[in-house]
């Protein structure tokens, strides 16, 4: 009877071996049909989501008190809604709180408990909305996957509550430096290989499924890439602890063509996009007329200076006619 039986299961486990490993059970991390229903966030973790979340609203605050925060109504609305909206089409357990920081860095983070930054240079850098989408994805994904509780539960960071803020630049929080800058806490925003990774499949399953084009994603990585290739620094060391390597850029597009079904069509931008560039780059440009002319050396003439007629001149000319002293304005074609 025993012998009967061994027989019987080994015959089973050999028929359960020559079964695709996809068919017996497909690994829902690649099935965007799930997102939703599965838990990406599942790992060693110390850190209950109350505390989590009660852990990021004290870090936000302290960024909220150093930063310039865009209180434009149209900017914050808008980038609320694109982000909240990629949240419903998450694995995230977490309410999303979003807001837009006024700086010219190209960067975007997301701290635990899904208090989530975009600078507005970010905003500018992009082409369309679906870059734009693609980015915030991925920062939701590391939120919807705890990676920062995970991360320090793994003994990374040794003690949550006395972490110090460090003056930070450059995409994700990376880069230290001093004297300009958001204060940002490194350890939660300096992934591992690992989590960088699952943040790429995540954050394209999650545009993808909120109707954008994931191969912006790429493409605006791969955009990125070529500007700092040709002249280092110029993109604030966006990618100077984890880069967006070739090797995760090939994984991402290959992610694309065998995980995700293409659809008929995709959401690349939006005419609301476009005016927020526009109010954007606007108060950008603003800023930095206010800042030359803040800066501009003032001339002070001395006492009796400017009374007397100019060297050269007959002294007759009228105060009235000062038309060679305006200057000329020469319109750009």
């Amino acid at each position: 009877m025993r012998r009967a039986m061994r027989s019987s299961a080994v015959l089973a486990l050999a028929f359960m071996l020559a079964i695709p490993a996809g068919v017996l059970a497909k690994d829902k991390k690649k099935d965007p049909d799930t997102i939703g229903d599965r838990d990406v966030g599942k790992g060693l973790n110390f850190y209950s989501l109350e505390k989590e979340i009660a852990l990021g609203k004290q870090l936000a605050q302290e960024i909220e008190r150093q930063a310039k925060i865009v209180d434009d109504p149209v900017v914050s609305e808008y980038v609320n809604r694109v982000g909240q909206n990629l949240v419903r089409n998450s694995d995230a357990k977490v309410p999303f709180t979003i807001k837009v920081i006024d700086g010219e860095e190209v960067n975007a983070f997301a701290l635990p408990g899904g208090f989530f930054f975009v600078y507005s240079g970010l905003i500018l850098k992009a082409d369309n909305e679906a870059e734009l989408a693609g980015v915030m994805a991925h920062e939701i994904a590391h939120v919807a996957a705890r990676h920062g509780t995970r991360q320090a539960s793994r003994g990374t960071l040794a003690n949550l509550a006395t972490i110090p803020l460090i003056f930070m630049g450059g995409w994700a929080g990376y880069g230290a430096r001093q004297g300009a800058g958001v204060l940002i806490p490194v350890g939660f925003l300096k992934f591992s290989r690992g989590f960088e990774s699952e943040a790429d499949l995540l954050g394209l399953e999650y545009m993808y499924k909120t109707g954008y084009d994931p191969t912006a994603f790429v493409d605006f990585f791969e955009k990125i890439q070529t500007l700092e290739k040709k002249k280092p620094g110029t993109m604030s060391k966006i990618f100077s602890s984890h880069p967006m390597t070739d090797d995760r850029i090939q994984t991402a597009q290959k992610n694309i063509q065998e995980i995700l079904k293409a659809k008929p069509e995709y959401v690349v931008t939006t005419s609301e996009f476009d005016s927020v560039k526009d109010r954007l780059m606007a108060m950008h440009n603003r800023r930095k007329i206010d800042d030359k002319d803040a800066n501009k050396p003032k001339l002070r003439k001395a006492p009796g200076a400017g009374t007397g007629p100019i060297e050269g001149e007959s002294g007759d000319k009228k105060s009235g006619d000062d038309s060679e002293d305006r200057p000329t304005l020469k319109r750009r074609n």
